[in-house]
């Protein structure tokens, strides 16, 4: 069985409105942002290995298995609040869906704190001075703390592609060549229709 890769919904938020009071009551912003931080890792790691991905979301493996494996697993290697999150959803039998509700958590985090993460695409690598006067002239626009996340993507021919959440700024040279081709075919259309226009008047 494979993680289940859906946009947050009622049940992600539960789990996320519980960790969040939990991790207020532990340290409030910094404990929200340690624990964050570690279940994206753990999502991630999830999402590049298909047998953690397996492990986390397998019906054949038992819960009090599962539970200590992630004890071995995680133990000193995340915070205790991460691990006994990962547990009451383990003991849940929802941790197929721990992708959903680490989004679910984000969000939440980031409206919390004022707080939001950008996923930058470029088509070759950007310098950390370049990443960091992309948060900042993001952070002046959107009046908040812009966290960058930069990725290459090497079907890119140039520009940049922004990714927030499911908002998507498309500045790549592939998208601008793409609209100036519609562009002018919008446009050699409508033309050829206005000159079949003047010839069937005339």
């Amino acid at each position: 069985m494979a993680l289940i890769e859906t946009q947050p919904d009622a049940l992600a938020m539960m789990y996320a409105r519980s960790l969040m009071e939990l991790v207020e009551s532990k340290g409030g912003k910094d404990a929200a942002l340690d624990t964050l931080g570690e279940l994206e890792d753990i999502v991630e790691l999830a999402r590049g290995d298909a047998r953690f991905a397996e492990f986390l979301s397998s019906r054949v493996l038992g819960v009090s298995k599962r539970s200590a494996s992630l004890e071995k697993i995680l133990k000193g290697r995340v915070n205790i609040t991460t691990l006994r999150f990962l547990q009451v959803v383990n003991e849940k039998g929802r941790l197929s869906h721990l992708p959903t509700i680490v989004a679910a958590f984000d969000s939440l985090v980031q409206e919390k704190f004022g707080r939001v993460e950008v996923d930058v695409f470029t088509a070759e690598p950007i310098d950390p001075e370049v990443s960091r006067r992309i948060s900042t002239r993001l952070g002046e626009t959107l009046k908040k703390e812009v966290i960058v996340h930069p990725y290459t993507d090497g079907t890119m021919i140039g520009g940049v592609r922004l990714q927030m959440g499911d908002q998507l700024i498309d500045a790549s040279v592939a998208t601008q060549l793409r609209k100036l081709r519609d562009r002018l075919a919008s446009e050699g259309e409508n033309k050829l229709k206005n000159n079949m226009g003047r010839i069937i008047e005339g």
